[in-house]
């Protein structure tokens, strides 16, 4: 792959230096028989039978180059991930960037080769796009805005209307790993250790979905962590979360960040991580299932569903004491551009 010293005006033109862009750098990346013919819309073959599933996110991470990944590898997984979640599997993507003149070809290359990577450890393909430049000081290197199409087998059913009190909650590893490791980044105090958990789960979750277990729903917890997305489920399913403190998984490095920043590891997003909840009954043999797969060796029963309580905090923490206290969403946080 070639990419120009620099993105100028020019490659947004549409003329020569775009497709010398598309050409020389997307193609040999992304290459693949949806995309190669370069036509306007990507003809796809049929669906599997069951329903289709359909997602978009855009990408403005800072910075766009992190431990652990990249802007490109993330909007593949951020978009991966959303499917896999909602019981789906992925399989094709479209990828639309927003370049700023003056950006380092060099920088542009990662971002795509991150992309890249992504598509193959997901087992999707990125079957469309688009590039546009904006003027010097008008964008910030780069932008990505992604779709994803998947499609969910007949007869599975997942969504938080089928969890129930006496329901486990799962987490598939360590928690706030990617949140902190951007905020470190941004404060110069990235250590060794510390790396974002920027993953695909496709092949994870499918593992689960296609298991035999009583799965009921599943989230990624980015913006806002596991606080915002449990309080997001214990509203849409009408019932309590009590999470167990001693359980968190939290890695060392993360809470350092946590500490002398004054936030919370269940605020902080994630970005290769899921919440399950899954039929107390299936527990174990799902953590087992998980702990058998790369992304999921880490992962940890955290939490219960129980019947929502009048006057009860519908999200609470049992804390090391052996206290219940409740778990408040935030009303603002200084955590712009995590993804």
């Amino acid at each position: 792959m070639n990419p120009p010293e620099r993105i100028l005006l020019a490659h947004g033109s549409g003329g020569r230096m775009t497709r010398r862009l598309v050409q020389d750098l997307f193609l040999p990346a992304l290459q693949n028989p949806y995309l190669s013919p370069l036509s306007d819309a990507a003809l796809l073959p049929e669906l599997p039978p069951g329903r289709p599933a359909l997602t978009t996110d855009a990408f403005v991470v800072d910075p766009p180059v992190f431990p652990g990944g990249d802007l490109g590898y993330l909007s593949v997984c951020g978009t991966v991930n959303d499917l896999a979640v909602a019981g789906a599997r992925p399989l094709w993507l479209t990828w639309a960037l927003i370049l700023e003149e003056g950006a380092e070809g060099s920088f542009l290359r990662t971002c795509v080769e991150g992309a890249a990577r992504a598509a193959r450890e997901a087992g999707v393909a990125l079957v469309a796009g688009d590039t546009k430049v904006v003027p010097r000081g008008k964008g910030d290197r780069l932008y990505a805005v992604t779709a994803g199409l998947g499609h969910l087998p007949p007869g599975r059913d997942a969504g938080d209307h089928r969890i129930r009190p006496g329901d486990a909650i799962l987490a598939t590893g360590p928690l706030g790993d990617h949140g902190a490791t951007i905020l470190a980044c941004r404060h110069k105090m990235a250590g060794e250790g510390l790396r974002s958990d920027c993953a695909p789960l496709s092949l994870l979750m499918e593992g689960l979905w296609s298991g035999g277990l009583e799965l009921h729903a599943a989230h990624d917890p980015t913006r806002g962590g596991v606080l915002v997305t449990c309080h997001e489920v214990a509203s849409r399913s009408g019932l309590r979360l009590v999470l167990d403190e001693t359980a968190l998984p939290v890695r060392s490095e993360t809470r350092a960040v946590c500490d002398l920043l004054g936030l919370s590891p269940l605020s902080l997003p994630c970005e290769g991580r899921a919440l399950l909840w899954v039929a107390e009954e299936d527990a174990d043999r799902a953590l087992d299932r998980l702990r058998a797969h790369p992304s999921g060796a880490g992962a940890v029963r955290i939490g219960v569903v129980e019947a929502a309580r009048p006057g009860a905090s519908p999200v609470a923490l049992t804390t090391l004491s052996g206290e219940v206290r409740p778990l408040d969403l935030l009303s603002g946080t200084d955590l712009p551009r995590i993804c």
